[in-house]
């Protein structure tokens, strides 16, 4: 079998705040390290039912962040209801748990209440409900992360680091699709597919001697294993694999697959999430240095690997 990425994973399971973290890493100024987002623009809101005055996404993604409501004058009986909800995609949106503020009322207006954003989704927004009367409010999310003139360079180690953790786990952790590659069929009935966790597979295609492509059909012919680690492309019942048939002599089956434990950081498993941020910072502090100390086959770090490597035969 050979294997070829074809869709690179959109994130990486640890943000460059987590690794700045790690690695003691700070700016040094406060203007760096705060930047600030209106999610509802200031002034005065008019009466909005059901939480449907809907405030603009925010992306904090390798961020802390903290979501201020900062209310002005309320109108005579006027309230104000708002609340914090997060999405992987800036499309479909829930309420975060713990995200509730207080209601504002003439009695407490003209104040800042502040909740930290501790999900792990990469967009917020808040909504509100403005009754009775209009009120005057605005909504901002104050972002903090360490800016360093080594952001590059540390971007750049995250994606090598989980590309050799990838490599010594032999699966795949984001998720991210690839090419598995066969010369020919199985004597059993079933093909075993690489890089762990298995979520879908796209299709089955092979090509016979004269450049013919045929698709096999998941509805009647495979199915996909999920369960099996890694995944596998099982024939199902009473079915055989195409027999008869010359194939060409250069990759003539492909199996194209998506693999990864999710497509959220949170997916990964906690122990393999640190074992990045030390191999990270290890990686930061030895820059250079032709030695074994960035090689995840030592103690502590091969500790944490264990549990979820795949043992290649």
């Amino acid at each position: 079998m050979r294997m070829v990425l074809k869709t690179a994973p959109t994130i990486e399971p640890v943000t460059l705040a987590e690794v700045k973290v790690q690695c003691r890493i700070d700016s040094g100024t406060l203007s760096d390290n705060v930047s600030s987002t209106q999610c509802i623009a200031p002034g005065a809101h008019v009466i909005a039912a059901s939480y449907s005055l809907i405030g603009t996404g925010v992306d904090v993604q390798g961020y802390g962040a903290l979501v201020m409501l900062e209310s002005g004058t309320n109108g005579t009986g006027g309230t104000v209801l708002a609340k914090i909800q997060d999405s992987d995609d800036n499309i479909s949106y829930t309420d975060w748990t713990g995200g509730a503020f207080t209601l504002v009322t003439e009695s407490n207006d003209n104040a800042t209440q502040e909740i930290q954003y501790t999900g792990l989704k990469r967009y917020i927004r808040v909504v509100v409900t403005v009754a009775t009367a209009s009120c005057d409010f605005g909504v901002s999310v104050v972002k903090q992360a360490a800016t360093s003139t080594e952001d590059t360079f540390l971007t750049n180690l995250i994606a090598a680091a989980r590309r050799r953790v990838e490599d010594y786990l032999s699966r795949a952790l984001i998720t991210q699709t690839w090419y598995f590659y066969y010369d020919s069929w199985p004597t059993v009935d079933y093909i075993e597919l690489g890089m762990g966790t298995l979520q879908t597979i796209t299709s089955v295609i092979y090509t016979n001697s004269a450049g013919d492509a045929t698709t096999l059909s998941s509805t009647t012919e495979y199915e996909a294993d999920t369960s099996s680690i890694p995944g596998r492309v099982v024939l199902r019942y009473g079915q055989v694999w195409p027999g008869g048939v010359a194939l060409k002599t250069v990759n003539p089956i492909v199996a194209e697959a998506v693999v990864g434990y999710g497509a959220t950081a949170a997916s990964v498993p906690e122990n393999v999430r640190q074992a990045l941020l030390i191999l990270i910072h290890d990686m930061y502090e030895h820059r250079g240095d032709i030695t074994d100390k960035a090689a995840p086959s030592i103690g502590w770090l091969d500790a944490l690997l264990a549990p979820e490597r795949i043992w290649r035969v």
